[in-house]
């Protein structure tokens, strides 16, 4: 993948970078990017042996190499702490808690900068990035790979399952108008099944929210 991926950063982290608007200057999705971002955690941990899919439910198996109070570690410690169940659990628990928990990652990391100031007694906070150009190229890559041009395998699979969670969650940035995408369903399907549970369960929960805001 690009450069932020060599230097270590993980799919979560990229998912945060990938949310951000660079025309707008902000990032998008609201209380969805939380969704999001737990889904790549649990598709990292899924993808790297920690956890298995049985019957539809998340269970632990080995733990990772993770840094203590990460997003990575917290959701591992969630669910080694509990009997198996429904992915969907896993990806709203927290959600909130996810996107400051990589919001602090990236800013530790000097990814972003975070700006926090107060309007009327009310707090504001103001993410920049420190390296748009990253996050640019991540979302031609994402957005290419959900197009099409290129065969499923022959992508990497860091770009197949972001793309995979970009389209479940109807990512902004990177994903075509919602009725193209159904155009490409048999293209999504390839791109997730890798990490197919986890993507199912991300989209119905998307899908149920918009639906309660009355989007599309």
């Amino acid at each position: 993948m690009e450069t932020q991926v060599k230097q270590g950063e993980s799919l979560t982290r990229s998912v945060f970078l990938l949310a951000f608007d660079l025309r707008k200057g902000k990032l998008t999705q609201g209380d969805e990017l939380g969704y999001l971002l737990r889904a790549a955690t649990l598709a990292e941990l899924l993808l790297a042996g920690n956890l298995v899919d049985e019957s539809g439910k998340a269970r632990a198996l080995t733990a990772p190499a993770a840094a203590p109070g990460s997003l990575r570690a917290v959701v591992w410690e969630q669910i080694s702490d509990s009997p198996p169940r429904s992915w969907r659990r896993w990806v709203q628990k927290g959600s909130g808690k996810a996107v400051r928990v990589v919001r602090d990652e990236l800013a530790a990391a000097r990814m972003i900068s975070v700006e926090r100031r107060r309007i009327l007694l009310f707090p504001v906070e103001r993410i920049t990035l420190r390296k748009a150009y990253l996050s640019r190229r991540l979302a031609e890559r994402v957005g290419r790979a959900i197009r099409g041009g290129q065969p499923v395998g022959h992508l990497d699979e860091d770009v197949r399952v972001l793309a995979a969670l970009a389209t479940a969650a109807r990512l902004k940035t990177v994903v075509p108008s919602w009725r193209e995408t159904r155009l490409r369903q048999d293209r999504i399907q390839q791109l997730s099944a890798p990490i197919e549970p986890i993507a199912t369960a991300l989209r119905k929960i998307v899908e149920e929210a918009k639906s309660a805001y009355g989007e599309d």
